[in-house]
Protein backbone atom coordinates (compact mmCIF):
# COMPACT_ATOMS: atom_id res chain seq x y z
CA UNK A 1 0.00 0.00 0.00
CA UNK A 2 1.30 3.75 -1.00
CA UNK A 3 1.48 6.67 1.33
CA UNK A 4 1.90 10.11 -0.01
CA UNK A 5 3.13 13.45 1.97
CA UNK A 6 2.86 16.95 0.42
CA UNK A 7 6.58 17.78 -0.36
CA UNK A 8 7.64 21.67 -0.41
CA UNK A 9 10.72 23.19 -0.61
CA UNK A 10 11.62 26.95 -0.87
CA UNK A 11 14.90 28.26 -2.90
CA UNK A 12 16.32 31.76 -2.49
CA UNK A 13 19.11 33.76 -2.74
CA UNK A 14 20.01 32.70 0.84
CA UNK A 15 19.40 29.16 0.54
CA UNK A 16 19.60 28.42 -3.28
CA UNK A 17 20.25 24.55 -3.30
CA UNK A 18 18.48 21.36 -1.59
CA UNK A 19 18.53 18.16 -2.04
CA UNK A 20 16.16 15.11 -1.70
CA UNK A 21 17.46 11.91 -0.71
CA UNK A 22 15.26 8.48 -0.61
CA UNK A 23 18.29 6.48 0.99
CA UNK A 24 16.81 5.14 4.54
CA UNK A 25 17.84 6.92 7.62
CA UNK A 26 19.85 5.48 10.23
CA UNK A 27 18.52 5.34 13.73
CA UNK A 28 20.71 6.93 16.40
CA UNK A 29 19.96 4.54 19.11
CA UNK A 30 19.91 1.18 17.57
CA UNK A 31 21.41 1.41 13.95
CA UNK A 32 18.64 0.32 12.05
CA UNK A 33 16.99 1.38 8.70
CA UNK A 34 13.95 3.75 9.09
CA UNK A 35 12.61 2.69 6.16
CA UNK A 36 13.74 -0.39 5.22
CA UNK A 37 11.44 -2.51 2.62
CA UNK A 38 10.16 1.18 1.31
CA UNK A 39 10.21 2.38 -2.47
CA UNK A 40 9.87 6.23 -2.36
CA UNK A 41 9.41 8.51 -5.47
CA UNK A 42 9.39 12.29 -5.85
CA UNK A 43 6.62 13.77 -7.51
CA UNK A 44 7.33 17.77 -8.37
CA UNK A 45 4.14 19.03 -9.88
CA UNK A 46 4.26 22.76 -9.47
CA UNK A 47 7.04 25.52 -9.48
CA UNK A 48 6.11 28.53 -8.26
CA UNK A 49 7.11 32.68 -7.68
CA UNK A 50 6.90 33.22 -4.38
CA UNK A 51 4.78 37.20 -3.62
CA UNK A 52 8.16 38.71 -2.34
CA UNK A 53 10.13 37.77 -6.06
CA UNK A 54 11.13 41.03 -8.16
CA UNK A 55 9.26 42.39 -11.47
CA UNK A 56 11.18 41.33 -14.33
CA UNK A 57 14.01 39.16 -12.80
CA UNK A 58 14.66 35.59 -14.20
CA UNK A 59 14.60 32.75 -12.00
CA UNK A 60 15.81 29.43 -13.10
CA UNK A 61 15.49 26.34 -11.07
CA UNK A 62 18.10 23.07 -12.26
CA UNK A 63 17.73 20.15 -11.15
CA UNK A 64 21.02 17.41 -10.80
CA UNK A 65 19.80 13.81 -10.90
CA UNK A 66 20.71 10.76 -11.30
CA UNK A 67 19.81 9.66 -15.36
CA UNK A 68 20.11 6.03 -17.56
CA UNK A 69 23.80 7.71 -18.36
CA UNK A 70 24.68 8.78 -15.21
CA UNK A 71 24.38 12.50 -13.62
CA UNK A 72 23.15 14.97 -15.36
CA UNK A 73 22.01 18.71 -14.64
CA UNK A 74 19.23 20.40 -16.35
CA UNK A 75 17.10 23.42 -15.87
CA UNK A 76 13.16 22.53 -15.24
CA UNK A 77 11.72 26.00 -14.35
CA UNK A 78 12.34 29.43 -15.78
CA UNK A 79 10.07 32.07 -13.88
CA UNK A 80 9.63 35.75 -14.17
CA UNK A 81 7.45 37.80 -12.00
CA UNK A 82 4.71 39.57 -14.38
CA UNK A 83 5.13 37.08 -17.26
CA UNK A 84 5.63 33.53 -15.87
CA UNK A 85 5.08 33.55 -12.36
CA UNK A 86 4.60 29.50 -12.12
CA UNK A 87 4.79 26.15 -14.36
CA UNK A 88 2.79 23.38 -13.79
CA UNK A 89 5.05 20.01 -14.20
CA UNK A 90 4.45 16.02 -14.05
CA UNK A 91 8.20 14.97 -13.06
CA UNK A 92 8.82 11.83 -11.80
CA UNK A 93 12.15 10.97 -9.78
CA UNK A 94 11.94 7.43 -8.63
CA UNK A 95 13.87 6.52 -5.92
CA UNK A 96 17.41 8.18 -6.07
CA UNK A 97 18.53 11.32 -4.66
CA UNK A 98 18.13 14.83 -6.62
CA UNK A 99 19.37 18.48 -6.10
CA UNK A 100 17.30 21.45 -6.76
CA UNK A 101 19.09 24.67 -7.38
CA UNK A 102 18.35 28.14 -8.23
CA UNK A 103 20.95 29.11 -10.11
CA UNK A 104 19.31 32.23 -11.63
CA UNK A 105 17.39 34.94 -9.96
CA UNK A 106 17.04 35.76 -5.92
CA UNK A 107 13.46 33.68 -5.33
CA UNK A 108 11.38 33.13 -3.46
CA UNK A 109 10.55 29.73 -5.88
CA UNK A 110 8.64 27.32 -4.07
CA UNK A 111 9.04 23.59 -5.63
CA UNK A 112 6.04 21.54 -4.82
CA UNK A 113 4.88 18.26 -5.63
CA UNK A 114 4.20 14.60 -4.26
CA UNK A 115 6.54 11.78 -1.98
CA UNK A 116 4.98 8.58 -2.37
CA UNK A 117 6.35 5.88 -0.32
CA UNK A 118 5.49 2.11 -1.72
CA UNK A 119 6.34 -0.76 0.77
CA UNK A 120 7.63 -3.38 -1.82
CA UNK A 121 6.66 -6.30 0.33
CA UNK A 122 3.02 -5.12 -0.15
CA UNK A 123 3.44 -5.38 -3.59
CA UNK A 124 5.20 -9.08 -3.24
CA UNK A 125 2.55 -10.50 -1.37
CA UNK A 126 0.24 -9.38 -4.26
CA UNK A 127 2.09 -11.09 -6.66
CA UNK A 128 2.03 -14.22 -4.64
CA UNK A 129 -1.68 -13.88 -4.42
CA UNK A 130 -2.31 -13.71 -7.68
CA UNK A 131 -0.23 -16.51 -8.37
CA UNK A 132 -2.25 -18.97 -5.79
CA UNK A 133 -4.99 -21.07 -7.44
CA UNK A 134 -7.65 -22.09 -5.89
CA UNK A 135 -9.13 -25.90 -6.36
CA UNK A 136 -12.69 -26.79 -6.47
CA UNK A 137 -14.66 -30.05 -5.80
CA UNK A 138 -17.46 -30.46 -8.18
CA UNK A 139 -19.52 -33.56 -8.38
CA UNK A 140 -19.55 -35.17 -11.74
CA UNK A 141 -23.05 -36.10 -11.16
CA UNK A 142 -23.97 -32.44 -10.88
CA UNK A 143 -21.45 -31.50 -14.12
CA UNK A 144 -23.95 -33.67 -16.00
CA UNK A 145 -27.41 -32.69 -15.17
CA UNK A 146 -25.80 -28.93 -15.90
CA UNK A 147 -25.24 -30.33 -19.09
CA UNK A 148 -28.40 -31.91 -19.85
CA UNK A 149 -30.24 -28.66 -18.89
CA UNK A 150 -28.08 -26.46 -20.80
CA UNK A 151 -29.14 -28.54 -23.81
CA UNK A 152 -32.86 -28.21 -22.98
CA UNK A 153 -32.61 -24.28 -23.03
CA UNK A 154 -33.64 -22.86 -26.11
CA UNK A 155 -31.88 -20.70 -27.66
CA UNK A 156 -33.21 -17.42 -28.84
CA UNK A 157 -32.04 -15.29 -31.91
CA UNK A 158 -31.91 -11.06 -32.02
CA UNK A 159 -34.62 -10.47 -33.93
CA UNK A 160 -33.53 -8.57 -37.12
CA UNK A 161 -34.82 -5.23 -37.73
CA UNK A 162 -36.01 -3.88 -41.22
CA UNK A 163 -34.65 -0.37 -41.94
CA UNK A 164 -35.90 2.22 -43.71
CA UNK A 165 -33.52 3.41 -46.57
CA UNK A 166 -33.32 6.65 -47.07
CA UNK A 167 -35.52 7.16 -50.38
CA UNK A 168 -32.61 8.41 -52.68
CA UNK A 169 -31.13 4.70 -51.80
CA UNK A 170 -34.60 3.29 -52.68
CA UNK A 171 -34.66 4.81 -55.97
CA UNK A 172 -30.81 3.89 -56.75
CA UNK A 173 -32.20 0.13 -55.99
CA UNK A 174 -35.23 0.44 -58.62
CA UNK A 175 -33.03 1.41 -61.29
CA UNK A 176 -30.20 -0.93 -60.73
CA UNK A 177 -32.67 -3.90 -60.89
CA UNK A 178 -33.98 -2.33 -64.02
Amino acid sequence: MAEEYLFSIELNQDKTKEHWDPQPEQNEEDGEDQNFGVDQKLIVKMVILGKDAKVGEQNIVQIEAMGLKGKFKTPIAILEMGKCPQILLDLSIPDSPVTFELISGSGPVHIVGHNLLANNLDEYDQDVDEEEVEVNDYDDEDDEKDDKDEDEEEIEEPKKRKTKQPAKNQVNKKQKKN
